[in-house]
């Protein structure tokens, strides 16, 4: 699970358990206290109701009260009013209505006070005195519906409405909380990204901002490192560059020097002069070959786009790797070649085709042949090249493209590589911002080279 996802879902989580909170609390230390005001005022009105019912039948008679207590009836919220006397007989009001209330005029008729029945949770019944001008006692019976305690966010319209915008006011602040942490964190893995393909002027503290915090110093960090690598790999490359400039003059000399020693030689030395200038040949070789990779790494090398048909640069190349690999009883064969187009450098990709095709002639086993494949897929150019011959360890693949780089040093003794034709064509493809990589496929290696038709690096 995404870390974004991880610190949004823990917020949301946090912030669901405060309005949790803060409703059991609400709910647990307001309505008590709600529900003890409730009883007190309906003590206190139902001392009000028969106090006036009391000063109206002594002032305007029975008449009169009958009047109030229809009144009281239809007073808002709906609420059922009855006046009974000590045998249970009524008054005002209706039988069945003080059916529920007996116990509770028992009570009152004993007491002489203002009695109050809180036990039904949907209603409320109080109960007081009254007594005629002429000596008779009623108990004045007050059943009105419970008011419960206000929600704040069920049981009512606005209570929803309420509940929803405190959930998107939340998921909103959350999501906001979660991009500002995870931010730097996405930007820092996109300059990881770039600085991993070779872009060594990636820098990330600038466009993590001013944030004076853990991520802001990582970014900082991050820069230095990346100064440091490119620092590192431009004195490399620049070393590399100027040791092969500075051996090709000597070198020369040398050829020079060998060539007077070959005519002023007797046939006793010619075997030694002939195997120096095998050697010298094969140091020329390996200078050029340094050359060429350092301007490929550096992109010193101005390419001038050109647009070139893939299929007959691969059939070229197959043919003249195929003309030298009959001679090691070995051979070449092309399997398909898909009409293809791209634009770069023709000699670059000669170069990089060239080089992944004598490096699997090379190590294909006798007597068998080297497969070559070009095929068009989804827009793409897809060059496949296959040999038999072993296949390499799995956990050496990805160093086959690093300069001078060895699977086994005793073989590559003698088969003569020098461990620069899969770097070079390496970084002859990523300056068309293509992909090459290498897999095992049982019984050799698979190399394979992919190209866009626009591929040319900018």
């Amino acid at each position: 699970m995404k870390l974004f996802i991880k610190i949004f879902l823990w917020f949301l989580a946090a912030t669901a358990l405060m309005i949790g909170v803060i409703i059991f609390v609400t709910r647990t230390f307001q309505t008590d206290p709600m529900v003890s005001r409730g009883q007190r005022s309906t003590r206190n009105q139902m001392m009000i109701y028969s106090g006036t019912a009391n000063q109206i039948v002594n002032a305007e008679g029975e008449g009169g009260l009958k009047t109030y207590l229809m009144r009281l009836r239809d007073i808002e919220p709906p609420r059922e009013v009855d006046l009974v006397d000590p045998n249970g007989n009524l008054w005002f009001g209706d039988q069945e209505e003080i059916s529920d209330s007996v116990e509770l005029i028992s009570r009152t008729f004993a007491s002489g006070s203002t009695e109050a029945d809180f036990s039904a949770d949907d209603r409320t019944l109080g109960a007081s005195p009254v007594t005629f001008a002429d000596g008779r006692h009623f108990v004045l019976v007050i059943q009105w519906e419970r008011q419960a305690p206000p929600a704040l966010f069920w049981g009512s319209t606005l209570g929803y409405w309420r509940l929803a915008g405190l959930l998107v006011t939340a998921v909103l602040l959350c999501y906001l909380l979660a991009a500002y942490l995870t931010s730097p964190i996405r930007k820092l893995r996109e300059a990881t990204q770039k600085l991993a393909d070779g872009d060594l002027k990636t820098r990330v503290a600038q466009r993590v901002g001013r944030r004076a915090d853990e991520l802001s110093d990582l970014a900082r960090d991050f820069d230095e490192m990346a100064e440091r690598i490119e620092s590192l790999i431009t004195s490399q490359q620049r070393l590399n560059s100027d040791i092969s400039h500075e051996l090709r003059s000597p070198l020369a000399r040398l050829n020079v020097a060998l060539e007077i020693a070959k005519q002023k030689s007797g046939p006793e030395t010619a075997p030694l002069l002939n195997r120096i200038e095998t050697e010298s040949h094969r140091l020329n070789e390996m200078i050029s070959r340094l050359l060429i990779l350092a301007k490929l790494e550096s992109g010193s090398d101005v390419i001038e786009p050109v647009r070139i048909d893939l299929a007959e640069l691969v059939r070229d190349v197959a043919e003249d790797a195929d003309f030298e690999a009959q001679a090691k009883g070995r051979s070449v064969k092309v399997l398909s070649d898909d009409p293809c187009t791209v634009m770069g450098s023709e000699n670059l990709l000669r170069s990089a085709v060239e080089n992944v095709l004598r490096n699997a002639v090379r190590y294909t086993a006798e007597g068998t042949a080297v497969d070559v494949s070009l095929v068009r897929q989804n827009g793409y150019s897809i060059l496949q090249i296959s040999d038999h011959g072993g296949g390499v360890p799995e956990d050496e693949l990805a160093n086959l493209f690093r300069p001078f780089y060895r699977v086994g040093e005793a073989r590559e003794r003698k088969t003569g590589g020098m461990g620069l034709g899969l770097a070079i064509a390496e970084r002859a493809i990523k300056a068309h911002k293509g992909t090459i990589a290498a897999r095992n496929t049982g019984d050799g290696l698979l190399v394979e080279i992919k190209l866009d038709k626009d591929s040319l690096a900018g």
